[in-house]
């Protein structure tokens, strides 16, 4: 009887561990992490999306490496490379380091630091969450393009980074305006743009079109694409300013042949995540 009760129990655990085999024979299969740091960026690229060997320009945030994107290029890459935000200053370091003028935004400066980068064309970047810009701000950008120009690169022009709501597209085109009457004719100006742009008055976008060389509409937020994105291709298609599309790596993108074919497009800049 007691010989008989441990067989059972014995052939009770030995169909459990077979059915949690067979369970497990399931699952589907994933990358451990050392297998994960095995593969390569393009092999990532191309089992998650936008798989950044198909393009040459992108945007170079701190801590991420572009050497895998530079090398057997048909034609010069393209940086847009970060390298500070400009913010609200608080109101007692404004009034201490002002020397008795109200100093109401502050830079901090972020991103690569100055090198060279052949075959290359640079544009720098400068995120902002305000307009209310202090003299300063353009004094330091324009020196930060001399001194890239200066090291042997071939520097495109500055790149502002604001979010600005379409209602409010007047007030940034007087900003950018601004700010191209203090850059060098030298530089170029370029500015991201949010998706909804695309549903901006003409009177808008003319304003943004007389002061900006060109606009990069951003298709994602944050380090995902923009989940309705396909809806604003076709008014995309129809943009009356010179415009590239941004892309994040990895993300969602499927090609509208009508936004290639527009004579303003100006190709694609894709955001580089950090690999694991």
């Amino acid at each position: 009887m007691h010989s008989s009760l441990q067989l059972t129990h014995f052939s009770y655990r030995l169909a459990i561990l077979l059915f949690s085999l067979a369970m497990l024979s399931c699952q589907p299969k994933t990358l451990s992490e050392d297998q994960v740091k095995s593969h390569s960026p393009r092999q990532l690229d191309e089992a998650n999306g936008v798989n950044a060997h198909d393009y040459d320009s992108f945007w170079l945030w701190g801590n991420v490496s572009p050497k895998p994107y530079l090398t057997n290029r048909s034609k010069p890459t393209e940086l847009y490379i970060l390298q500070g935000e400009v913010g609200q200053a608080h109101p007692l370091y404004a009034l201490q380091q002002a020397n008795g003028t109200l100093k109401t935004s502050i830079l901090q400066s972020q991103g690569m630091g100055l090198c060279h980068i052949k075959s290359t064309k640079i544009w720098l970047v400068y995120r902002t969450t305000t307009l209310d810009w202090h003299p300063d701000m353009m004094r330091h950008m324009v020196a930060r393009l001399n001194s890239w120009q200066n090291y042997g690169n071939d520097v495109v022009g500055l790149q502002i980074d604001f979010d600005s709501a379409t209602g409010q597209l007047s007030q940034y085109a007087k900003f950018l305006n601004n700010v191209r009457q203090q850059l060098p004719k030298s530089y170029q100006l370029s500015a991201t743009g949010l998706l909804d742009w695309v549903n901006a008055d003409k009177q808008n976008r003319m304003l943004l079109k007389s002061t900006l060389n060109e606009v990069v509409i951003q298709t994602y937020q944050g380090k995902h694409t923009v989940s309705d994105y396909q809806a604003y291709l076709p008014t995309l298609a129809r943009m009356d300013i010179p415009f590239k599309v941004g892309l994040v790596q990895h993300g969602q993108w499927q090609p509208y042949p009508p936004i290639e074919k527009n004579e303003n497009f100006k190709g694609y800049v894709v955001f580089l995540l950090r690999t694991s």
